[in-house]
C-alpha cells in the first residue's frame, strides 16, 4: 500500500487585481461604507446588529491618526470605526482584508522611495505575531523593525 504525499505549503503572494496597485486600491473611489443590519449571528456579532464594512480608505485614515510610539489593535479600531459611523459593530472579514491593503499599499510607497514619515504607519495595529503580519509579501522583518524603533 502507498501512501500519497501531501504536497508541500507554500507561501502564495497575494497580488492587487491586474493593473492595479495597491495604492490604487486603498484610493478607489468608487468604494463606498455600508452599514448592513445582519439576518443571522456573524462571528462575534449576533442577529440584528448594525455592522459597519468600512472601505481601504477608512482604515487607512484611522491607522494614520494612531500616535508615533503607540499601537493600537484591530478589535479597538472595529470598535472606533463602529462607533464613529453608527454601527454596533465593524465586519472583523473586511477589516483584516482592508489592513491588508492599507499595509501592502504602504510598503509598495516605500519601495517607491516615500519616506517612512509619509506612509501610513500599519505596524502601529498589525503585530509580530498578528496573523496578517505572517500574510504580507514583505515578510515579517519590517513590522519588527518598525516597532522596536517606536519602542512598541
Amino acid at each position: 500500500m502507498t501512501t500519497a504525499k501531501k504536497p508541500s505549503a507554500k507561501k502564495v503572494t497575494m497580488k492587487p487585481a491586474k493593473g492595479k496597485t495597491w495604492t490604487d486600491k486603498v484610493n478607489d473611489p468608487t468604494k463606498e461604507y455600508q452599514i448592513k443590519k445582519l439576518e443571522k449571528d456573524f462571528a462575534d456579532m449576533p442577529a440584528g446588529s448594525k455592522m459597519l464594512i468600512a472601505t481601504p480608505r477608512i482604515i487607512d485614515e484611522y491607522v494614520r491618526h494612531i500616535p508615533k510610539g503607540k499601537s493600537g489593535s484591530l478589535a479597538t479600531m472595529r470598535k472606533d470605526l463602529a462607533n464613529e459611523y453608527g454601527a454596533e459593530y465593524t465586519c472583523p472579514v473586511t477589516s483584516g482584508i482592508f489592513l491588508r491593503i492599507v499595509s501592502e499599499a504602504a510598503h509598495e510607497q516605500i519601495e517607491k522611495g516615500t519616506p517612512l514619515s509619509k506612509v501610513t504607519p500599519f505596524w502601529r495595529v498589525v503585530d509580530e505575531k498578528s496573523a496578517l503580519n505572517k500574510k504580507l509579501s514583505f515578510g515579517l522583518e519590517f513590522v519588527s523593525k518598525q516597532r522596536k524603533k517606536e519602542g512598541i
